[in-house]
Order: C-alpha cells, then sequence, then structure tokens
C-alpha cells in the first residue's frame, strides 16, 4: 500500500461522496487531512466522524479565492507544510445542450473549472519551497467520452485536462506533479441509486458501478511516492465503461 504518513494533504468536496472516501482513505494510510467544503459545519462533522485527531475542517467554496488564501494559510500555519491537494470538489448536471441556460453553464466553469484553476494556484508557491508536491485532479470519462445530457459538464472537465497537462510541464522542474482521474460511474448521490440507474451499469466489461473508495485508492497512488515517475497522468477508474459495451 502506498506510503502517506507524515503528508499533509488538502481533499476539496470532502464531507460526502468520492471526496469523503479519499479523505477516509488517505488517513488510513497515515496522513493528516484537511477536509474541505463549503459548509463549514459539514466539513467539522465529516472530520469530527474520519478522524478526530487527524482530520481538520476548513470551509472552502472552492469558487472563491479568498477561501482558498485563507485555508491555505490556515494549513501552512498548522501545519508547516502541504505536500498534496486533491481537487475533488464537482458538480455535475445533466440537460440538453440545447436547454441549457447560460447561466448554468457559467455555475458548472466555475465550480468544476476555475474552482481547480484556483485550488492549484494556491498551493504552488509553498510545494515549490519544499521542491516537492502533488496534485491529483478528480475529473471524469466524460472529458473525453461525454454522454448524452452532459454537453456543460463535459467541457467544463476536459479544459481541467487540458490545464492539468500544461501545469504539469511547468510545474515538474519545481518538483511537483500534477496527475489525474478519471472516474466511471461511481456509487454517490451524484450518479444516484436507482434500481434502474445502477443496472444500466451491468453492461460494462465489470458489470457494476464503481464504488467511491476505488477512486480513492486511485488517488493515493497518485499523491504517494509509488507515483514518483507520473505527472500529466491520466488514470481511467470506469469498469472499461469506455471500452464499450459487454453485451455480445
Amino acid at each position: 500500500m502506498p506510503d502517506l504518513s507524515n503528508s499533509v494533504i488538502l481533499v476539496t468536496g470532502a464531507n460526502r461522496g468520492q471526496g469523503k472516501a479519499i479523505a477516509g482513505h488517505l488517513l488510513q494510510l497515515g496522513s493528516t487531512v484537511i477536509v474541505g467544503a463549503r459548509d463549514y459545519t459539514k466539513a467539522s462533522e465529516a472530520a469530527e466522524a474520519l478522524h478526530p485527531e487527524n482530520a481538520y475542517p476548513v470551509q472552502l467554496d472552492v469558487t472563491k479565492e479568498d477561501e482558498w488564501k485563507a485555508a491555505v494559510k490556515e494549513i501552512i500555519a498548522t501545519h508547516g507544510r502541504i505536500d498534496g491537494l486533491v481537487n475533488n470538489a464537482g458538480m455535475l448536471t445533466r440537460k440538453p445542450f440545447a436547454e441549457t441556460s447560460a447561466e448554468e453553464y457559467f455555475q458548472l466553469i466555475q465550480v468544476n473549472q476555475v474552482g481547480t484553476f484556483l485550488g492549484m494556484q494556491s498551493v504552488i508557491p509553498f510545494m515549490e519551497q519544499q521542491q516537492k508536491g502533488a496534485i491529483v485532479n478528480n475529473v471524469s470519462v466524460s472529458a473525453f467520452s461525454p454522454i448524452g445530457g452532459s454537453s456543460a459538464y463535459a467541457a467544463s472537465k476536459a479544459a481541467v485536462v487540458a490545464m492539468s497537462k500544461a501545469a504539469a510541464v511547468e510545474l515538474g522542474p519545481k518538483g511537483i506533479r500534477v496527475n489525474m482521474i478519471h472516474p466511471g460511474g461511481v456509487n454517490t448521490e451524484m450518479a444516484g441509486k436507482s434500481e434502474e440507474e445502477l443496472d444500466a451499469y451491468s453492461s460494462v466489461p465489470l458489470q457494476r458501478i464503481g464504488e467511491p473508495e476505488e477512486i480513492a485508492k486511485a488517488a493515493a497512488f497518485l499523491l504517494s511516492d509509488d507515483s514518483s515517475y507520473c505527472t500529466g497522468a491520466e488514470l481511467v477508474v470506469d469498469g472499461g465503461m469506455t471500452l464499450g459495451s459487454a453485451d455480445y
């Protein structure tokens, strides 16, 4: 298993779903985890439930630059360093392209794309001082294999891929690695849990929906020195969904 002992890692959107699973797994691997959430009460509750001693809540609306600066400043003041960032917070809207309003499009861009941009920028100066850091952007297979009703979502995620790769080129010489995870369907509130929705995954090669813990393990690998020669990499965790149907 990856060794993340003595690491300080910030996870956004860590109060539920994939983010909470990622935070929990990193804690099991010895990390100090900063639980970021837009609602501080929910961040506090999640941190307490995950690990009262090594999980710390921070107020963090990823679309607000001042909250990013305050959160990172608090982390450095309290822990003295920041070794990893998981840009996990995101939102999904399913709507036909022709019916998607500009307001809905901009909201997705703000959360999924600008939030990731601000997060990366906020930690770079401190990781550069350390001459080491790992950034993991939780993206989506929609970035390269979108489904119907996801044009705005797919656009926001594809932008994160291009930004991540460009940043990886620039930041590599400074000791900072930038990598991506592309989940397929994951069994969280965002994906939905109706029987019909879950049954739809029976046609993917592994014949099931993914679990949040499986995304968490991918994040841990990319944060750890086990992936020390990976940057700009895209790790697809989708049960083979983007390969095609298992039916024949």
